[in-house]
């Protein structure tokens, strides 16, 4: 899907979207909040900037977006794990 906006020069300017990379800069901007904001997984940030498992990884920790886990999920994924790692 193609998506247009139009953004002041100034506030382009600030976000850096006036420099040669802008369309690609903007997509990270976009999949960078839809991730922070939980609508989208890492699968579809993965997808959407066209990159690899361990590429999104290094892309999402360089750019501080951690999951957001509860005390309760973060322990129900240390049990898994230590289930898995047990065989």
């Amino acid at each position: 899907m193609l998506v247009s906006v139009e953004v002041p020069d100034r506030i382009a300017h600030s976000l850096r979207l006036d420099e040669p990379q802008s369309g690609r800069r903007a997509l990270e901007m976009i999949a960078l909040e839809g991730y922070r904001a939980e609508e989208l997984s890492r699968g579809q940030v993965s997808e959407m900037l066209g990159i690899g498992f361990h590429e999104t990884e290094i892309f999402l920790k360089a750019h501080n977006a951690y999951l957001h886990l509860t005390l309760e999920e973060f322990e129900q994924e240390r049990q898994v794990l230590q289930g898995v790692l047990s065989r």
